[in-house]
């Protein structure tokens, strides 16, 4: 590998026109694609397969008409007035307007919404009075009735004391005809007594039936009496507007139409705030913030490197490389949902990377062409030693992003590879542009100074080097554990979940719209719950009111239930869907409760209880990547192990490597959580409503932040080992490769801090917490563990620390990272300097 890369960086310089070229076609090439075939991307997070997504996918099928995306649409007034019949009509207008636009199906009118909410109290009410007078009216007639069949009993007993006289008397034959005549009349009055006691009982049953659809209908108000569209004092309203399909399917064009005809109303006397349903912002890929992180790079490397040709370059670099890579991975936005942070996650590894594999190219290479090296093979051995090390260090990332398909998280699996495709962009700009413009930049890739001082013994001259004091050793292990340890703390109460309206920029129309509700409908309306009852046997057409109320009264039994309103049943009559009004907010534990709770819950007749929502989803998005957490470990530590076994042919410094990472990673969790969860530092970071960690950034932060650890572990430690196989003592070959690569890597892990904490100023809180997270992961790991515990250790384990089985150091490969069977065939003759010297020389 060592010598190919040689030959590539030696055919790089000679022919850096054409290399330049080859990537300015390859950079055009993919804009072209991004312009044919790139889409949009999406705000909303999803997983196929969890229990959510299940509900969602039931009702398409059984129940299409609640299937659709639900967003709202918060109107207020600005005096703080209750709304005028004006400003009512014209909120109407509006609403009937926004039907018109592509895939909005309906909206609803909060006012008449509300009114017939209002309205149905009333017809209650009435409805009670009429079946009260109704009964007094029977009860009447019952009366009646009852009055006349004792009047006809006692007739007939009249009538059977005269004919049992007559009979006596032997008259009976005589008074036989009156007797009859007699006995019709009372037969007929008792038949249409009969006949009017049949119709009361019919009206009384009748009445009944109407009394107990009523009391069901008064139950359904009762349960759904928390549920408003118009606040108690009149000043905000509600509308809901639904949508032909789920919202994380409808379009950003399709939403921003609704969000523009919203804005542009001009009602006089009332604003319109959108959900974060509809208006979640979609964030800036490079913006301001990140821009002043690039900034801040290109200052550590003018400190570093002392010329603006040397600082220049490695940006150069980092921006094609980002340019190829995001907006290759753009195309595929047309083809694939992409979530809204992919294409920035790419633009931070290929700013970060991109800058730092060529710097440890273009810092060999200065240190060559002060020994005196010729230009060109200068390039080409920078390009075989350190070049050979940026490919090992490359591959170790990708291995950890790649790796991220295996969580079986489909929108985490795409940043993965996204996050991958810049980065190996940025290993071969690294390998190819870098030696190209390094052959036209000449030795003006130095300060004038060194270019006078250029194979001068000065500048390779020998800097006395001791091995740290043991007790030193110790006391820095101990300490660094004991920080890492402590800002670590807060990881134990992290609770993931996904951004709400309450996490947009405070001037967003979203956020607004988030707490308007909170304060005038209560922060459970912010977070409504869908529930769906899979029924063991169909209902009947006159079953389903009392069934909603059965069901629909032991949802509200539930713990954090403020409200209850059905929704309907399915087409064949086996599945009943409810909303539920939670107490708290979506994001809140307590909500988080409330749907496990709900779907423990027995109901008889009921064979299952699905729930669907913000909070169901950031369950089930966390479940499924707690499950994957363990198998993706699994996959990445270990062929990262195997790799640096590879590499060190140690079994300690791997092991060490790995456990510093888990240090250092359970650090960043920590001071994470104190940031984003607990408000720790607000006005600093701008964190204005702190709530649950994202969902899927422990995932993220591991795979990213261990193949960058590793990075940072293979230019450390190859230093300690050149020094240590050219015959230094295991304790001064750890000071020496420590001083031979500190400056680098310090300079390295400082550019991507400042690339990553530009992204924390981002609009998005995905955003922030991800810049939050990689940059102080960089500088736990970079400073505390590598630059720290990692050398203080290796002073501990002395010769133990290189120790490998003899079985398999016979059958491992040797792996040449440090290029030295390059340097052997292409020896570097430095004037007046000894082998010792030379081993202190930076190999990176």
């Amino acid at each position: 590998m060592a010598s190919l890369l040689y030959r590539l960086g030696r055919f790089s310089a000679h022919r850096a026109w054409l290399v330049i070229v080859a990537w300015i076609v390859i950079l055009g090439l993919a804009g072209g694609a991004f312009a044919l075939f790139g889409g949009t991307l999406t705000s909303a997070v999803s997983i196929p397969g969890t229990a959510t997504q299940k509900v969602a996918d039931e009702l398409s099928e059984k129940f299409p008409s609640a299937s659709g995306g639900r967003g709202t649409v918060v109107f207020t007034t600005t005096d703080d007035a209750a709304f005028t019949a004006q400003q009512q009509t014209a909120i109407a207008n509006l609403l009937t307007r926004t039907v018109d636009l592509d895939e909005v199906t309906s909206a609803t009118n909060p006012f008449d919404t509300q009114a017939q909410i209002d309205g149905q109290a009333e017809q209650v009410a009435d409805g009670r009075q009429q079946i009260t007078d109704g009964t007094a009216q029977i009860d009447a007639g019952q009366a009646q009735l009852d009055a006349a069949a004792a009047q006809a009993d006692a007739g007939q007993a009249q009538l059977d004391a005269a004919r049992a006289q007559a009979e006596a008397a032997g008259q009976l034959a005589a008074a036989q005809s009156t007797f009859d005549a007699q006995q019709a009349q009372i037969d007929a009055g008792t038949s249409a007594i009969a006949e009017q006691q049949s119709t009361l009982d019919a009206s009384r049953t009748e009445l009944t039936a109407q009394s107990t659809t009523l009391e069901q209908g008064a139950d359904l108000l009762e349960l759904a009496s928390g549920i408003r569209q118009i606040s108690t004092d009149g000043t905000t309203a509600v509308a809901s507007l639904q949508f032909a399909t789920s919202l994380n399917l409808v379009s950003a064009e399709v939403k921003e139409a609704v969000v523009t005809e919203m804005t542009d109303a001009d009602i006089d006397g009332v604003t319109a705030e959108v959900s974060n349903d509809i208006a979640s912002t979609i964030p800036e890929i490079f913006g301001p913030g990140e821009i002043g992180g690039v900034l801040m790079a290109a200052v550590v490397l003018f400190v570093m490197l002392g010329t603006l040709i040397g600082a220049g370059l490695p940006l150069l670099n980092a921006l094609v490389g980002v340019g190829v890579g995001v907006l290759a991975s753009l195309a595929l936005s047309g083809s694939v949902e992409m979530l809204s942070v992919t294409p920035v996650l790419g633009v931070m590894l290929g700013l970060a990377v991109g800058i730092d594999y060529s710097l440890f190219i273009l810092n060999r290479h200065r240190t060559q062409l002060r020994a005196g090296v010729e230009l060109k093979e200068s390039i080409g051995l920078a390009n075989g030693t350190s070049g050979n090390a940026v490919v090992f260090a490359g591959a170790t990332v990708l291995i950890a992003l790649l790796a991220l398909n295996l969580t079986g998280v489909p929108f985490l699996g795409l940043m993965g590879t996204v996050g991958a495709v810049c980065v190996f962009v940025a290993i071969l700009i690294a390998i190819t542009l870098t030696p190209a413009l390094l052959g036209l930049a000449g030795q003006r890739i130095l300060t004038r100074k060194a270019r006078t001082k250029i194979g001068h013994a000065d500048n390779h001259a020998s800097i006395p080097i001791k091995p740290m004091k043991t007790g030193r050793a110790i006391v820095t292990v101990i300490a660094g554990v004991i920080v890492l340890l402590i800002v670590a703390i807060p990881a134990l109460s992290m609770r993931l979940g996904l951004p709400a309206g309450s996490s947009e920029p405070l001037n967003s129309s979203a956020y607004q719209a988030y707490k308007l509700v909170e304060e005038k409908f209560g922060a459970g309306v912010n977070g409504p719950l869908l529930v769906v009852a899979d029924l063991e046997t169909a209902l009947g057409d006159d079953d389903l009111m009392a069934e909603q109320v059965r069901i629909g009264t032991a949802l509200s039994g539930v713990d954090d239930v403020v409200a209850i309103a059905p929704i309907g049943a399915s087409d064949d009559d086996l599945l009943l869907a409810f909303q539920v009004i939670p107490e708290e907010g979506p994001t809140s534990e307590s909500t988080e409760q409330l749907v496990r709770d709900l779907r423990g819950l027995e109901v008889d007749g009921v064979s299952s209880l699905g729930v669907a929502g913000n909070a169901s989803g950031n369950i089930d998005v966390s479940e499924k990547l707690a499950d994957a957490l363990p198998l993706y470990l699994l996959v990445v530590v270990g062929l990262s192990l195997v790799i640096l076994i590879f590499v060190f042919r140690s079994i300690l410094v791997p092991v060490t490597a790995t456990l510093g990472f888990v240090l250092s990673l359970f650090a960043s969790f920590g001071a994470i959580t104190a940031v984003f969860q607990w408000g720790w530092l607000e006005p600093v970071f701008g964190i204005h409503d702190p709530g649950p960690i994202l969902s899927f950034l422990p995932i993220l932060v591991v795979g990213v932040l261990f193949g960058l650890a590793m990075d940072y572990q293979l230019f450390l430690v190859s230093g300690m080992r050149e020094s240590y196989v050219h015959g230094a003592s295991s304790r001064l070959a750890v000071q020496r490769g420590v001083h031979a690569g500190r400056t680098v890597v310090i300079a390295a892990a400082l550019i991507m801090m400042s690339v990553f904490s530009g992204f924390i100023f981002s609009n998005s809180v995905m955003i922030q917490s991800i810049g939050f997270g990689l940059a102080i992961g960089v500088l736990l790991d970079a400073f505390v563990v590598r630059l720290l515990i990692i050398p203080a250790v290796m002073h501990l384990l002395g010769d133990a620390a290189w120790w490998l089985p003899k079985w398999l150091d016979r059958i491992l490969p040797n792996v040449d990272v440090e290029g030295a069977s390059l340097e052997r065939t292409h020896p570097i003759h430095l004037p007046a300097a000894s082998e010792p010297e030379k081993a202190a020389t930076p190999s990176l």
